[in-house]
């Protein structure tokens, strides 16, 4: 059974990591998130669940404003993956239980696969408060990076930092 926003609270209560949640109507988009979330501080951020032909998934989370070059990302030399495109949202469910639209950090709550590649913004992280849905998108929860980081590492997630705009 997937983790409910409230495992979550707990669980970043346990690991002594403060948030603050905002809610707000769902959004779907970054466009969404752009004109409905109102006035909440600190960078924000959009994730992507991606994969390749070999069976290897990576969860790329950055600042919403970042594209990503896919066909780039795969020839970095940082990444030991193959093409990359979208994962489905059946392979969203199953390996990070949410649905499509709630991609974030947080669902590493769910994940039992740890060979996940988990790639972070070097840009995004030049905020000193991030935000993501936490493990759905009616809410927005608001973090310090470095608590991202304890949260991702509780987890036994190496995230690796890349700068998407110099791939």
């Amino acid at each position: 059974m997937p983790a409910t926003e409230q495992d979550l609270l707990d669980k970043l209560s346990e690991l002594e990591i403060e948030t603050t949640l905002f809610r707000h109507p769902p959004l779907f988009t970054v466009e969404d998130s752009q004109n409905l979330r109102g006035e909440i501080p600190g960078g924000h951020c959009k994730s992507l669940f991606l994969k390749d032909k070999k069976h290897n998934f990576i969860l790329a989370v950055l600042s919403e404003d970042r594209r990503v070059d896919l066909k780039a990302l795969y020839r970095s030399e940082t990444l030991p993956v193959g093409r990359l495109s979208f994962a489905s949202a059946e392979r969203m469910i199953d390996m990070l239980g949410i649905k499509p639209g709630a991609v974030t950090p947080f669902s590493l709550i769910n994940v039992e696969n740890k060979d996940l590649i988990v790639v972070l913004d070097k840009v995004m992280l030049e905020n000193d408060y991030l935000n993501y849905h936490p493990l759905h998108n009616e809410a927005t929860l608001t973090i310090h990076r470095n608590d991202l980081i304890k949260f991702i590492e509780h987890f036994g997630f190496r995230p690796i930092i890349m700068d998407f705009e110099n791939l």
